[in-house]
Parts: C-alpha cells; structure tokens; sequence
C-alpha cells in the first residue's frame, strides 16, 4: 500500500499581488484533487497561508516565497515572516534562525525572481534543496536545468504547481513518506519522487488579471 504524501511545495493565495485565490477557494481544490499537503508561499508574506492553516491545519503547511536582491527563495514551515528585497545569505540567515526548510525557486526560468549562475552557486551549500520541476516555467528547459544542478550540488529538489488560480493547484507535486516539521522534512525529502506536468502558458495571463484588477480596485 503506497502511503507517500502527494503534496505541493508552491502555491499562492490572493495575499500575493498576483493571485485572486481566495483561502476557502485554494482549500477546496486540493480537498478535490486529493492533495494531503500545501505549502502556501505568497510572495514576501504570511497573510495568506496563516489564514489559509487556520481553516485547514491538516492540510496547510506556512510558507513564503521571498524576492531577494538576487533571486527567489522558496521556504516552508516559517514562522516568522521574512521581507523582500534582503540579500540571499541575509534571507537564509533569517530562515535558519527560525528552523525553516529552504529551497530555491524556479532557478533557471527566465521570469523575475530567476538566479544567476554565480549567485545560485554562492548559496548552494547553505540551502536544504532546490525547486526542480515548477509547473510554470516559461523557458522550456528550465526545469531540466534545475534537476541538472541539484544531481552536480547534492541538492534534493522539490516540486509545485506555482498555482496562482485554483484550478492550477496540484497540476505538480513530489511524492513523499509522512514527515513531521521542518528537521522530518529534511530527512525525507531525497525520497521524493516528482509528479505531474507543465501548465498551459495562458495561465500567465491569469497573474496579470489579477495585478491589472488588484490596481483599479486600488
């Protein structure tokens, strides 16, 4: 009997500029698709995934996707909220004080938030893995770039939809063992086997509603 937990390392919330994704909304997708974990990751903020747990703590997992002056950090089981724009090792010096689990996202894309080779090889060693299937990439070998560098660095990776609408939710996830925790995490998380597929690109066109709506509401 296969008792591997189907989860989705990154997804967003309307608490992300780019998302209209209501908590009530993001929860009953993954209840459909039969997901047994998210890691909610709204960019620079906790707003959504802590009231996203508070509605569903069985199934929600607090995250963060924070904007570095380099490039993106994908973080799971934060506690306390880290701002945009610090430098990468200022970033992750943040998320280990507080025992977070850090990966890197969508590394090689071509999107804002991408790596440079050298600053991406500057912050290897001190990551616990890095993003190597996002089911959003815009550049069609990004993903293999990814896998590529984390096999050469002794990286596990992580996988996610990089849902910004409900639909989106579970299109990619890694199969795991149950785990406890940020440290139970880490001890499993090289067990993890990759699944799913890539997006539609329209589904771009998605994030730039909600950008446009968000503005002429303001």
């Amino acid at each position: 009997m296969n008792t591997n937990l189907r989860i989705d390392f990154h997804t967003h919330t309307i608490a992300s500029k780019d998302s209209l994704t209501h908590p009530e909304g993001l929860i009953r997708a993954c209840r459909r698709k039969g997901l047994d974990r998210i890691v909610v990751t709204d960019h620079n903020t906790l707003a959504g995934a802590l009231e996203t747990r508070k509605l569903a703590p069985d199934l929600v997992i607090v995250g963060e996707e924070i904007k570095t002056t380099r490039g993106e950090i994908l973080a799971a089981f934060v506690t306390e909220e880290i701002p945009g724009k610090l430098t990468p090792r200022e970033t992750i010096h943040r998320l280990r004080d507080q025992g977070a689990f850090i990966s890197v996202s969508h590394p090689f894309d071509i999107r804002s938030g991408a790596w440079a080779l050298e600053d991406l090889l500057e912050i290897a060693p001190l990551v616990d893995a890095v993003e190597v299937f996002n089911a959003r990439i815009m550049k069609p070998d990004a993903n293999r770039l990814a896998v590529e560098f984390a096999r050469r660095h002794d990286l596990p990776g992580t996988a996610g939809s990089d849902a910004h609408a409900a639909f989106e939710v579970g299109i990619a996830c890694l199969l795991l063992p149950p785990f406890e925790g940020p440290d139970g995490l880490r001890k499993v998380v090289r067990q993890g086997e990759v699944t799913g597929h890539l997006s539609s690109p329209w589904v771009h066109f998605v994030s730039r509603f909600a950008v446009l709506r968000k503005k002429i509401r303001v």
